[in-house]
């Protein structure tokens, strides 16, 4: 059982994560503040933090300087929505990932679980395959659940959790359209409202990475007023 730090000031986040991490079989503690958190890391470490930013006493960008000066253990960034400084500067100092707030528990959970995974395939655990994590080949396109790893032609593609989930789902059936409705289903729960743009957005920086590595990138087709699909090429 993966033990889970969670630290925020914000007692309702404590609460409910704690409870959806806790159902999901992970073993949860939870601190209110950057030094109390510190104070029991010093004395047994957890597998995996989630930390708010701006916290009392210590913040999570002060607090993620301390760990990383003798710990590489994956730390999740909680964000306010328009923190992009603060995104940019934790990832900097070493943050796996972030969630901006109000988030989405599932996306959460998924986001941890793909870091854990990438974790224990670094670390040479070796996990049973399901068709969830096993490796997808279509074509030009790698990608490694267990590892959190795409390539393109050979290169490698730095993907957000969510842009990695709505790739993983278009290129498992590559010609099969996916909704829209479809896509926020697999990135989002039903306690977190979003319209069908916040889907679009996403596509949109999935396809300015995938072009960073290739400017000729059209495997992903927009159908309007229907959805995506996977091209395999």
């Amino acid at each position: 059982m993966s033990k889970i730090a969670l630290v925020d000031d914000d007692r309702n986040i404590l609460t409910s994560v704690s409870m959806t991490l806790e159902a999901e079989g992970f073993e949860v503690e939870t601190y209110n503040d950057g030094q109390s958190a510190l104070d029991a890391f010093n004395r047994k470490l957890p597998d995996m933090a989630v930390l708010d930013i701006k916290m009392p006493r210590m913040d999570g960008m002060d607090l993620l300087q301390r760990l990383r000066q003798k710990t590489s253990m994956p730390v999740i960034f909680l964000t306010s929505k328009d923190d992009e400084i603060d995104e940019v500067l934790g990832l900097r100092m070493g943050a796996d990932d972030y969630v901006k707030k109000p988030f989405s528990q599932r996306l959460l959970v998924e986001r941890i679980r793909a870091l854990l995974r990438r974790q224990d395939a670094e670390a040479g655990v070796v996990v049973a395959e399901t068709d969830e994590n096993k490796v997808i080949e279509r074509g030009d396109l790698t990608m490694d659940p267990l590892r959190h790893a795409v390539k393109w032609r050979g290169k490698d593609v730095t993907l957000t959790v969510t842009e990695f989930l709505l790739l993983q789902v278009l290129a498992q059936r590559p010609g099969f359209v996916k909704s829209r409705d479809q896509l926020m289903d697999v990135a989002y729960d039903d306690q977190v409202y979003v319209d069908d743009r916040t889907i679009d957005s996403h596509i949109k920086r999935l396809r300015k990475k995938m072009r960073l590595v290739d400017q000729e990138f059209s495997a992903i087709e927009t159908l309007y007023g229907i959805g995506y699909r996977y091209n395999e090429e």
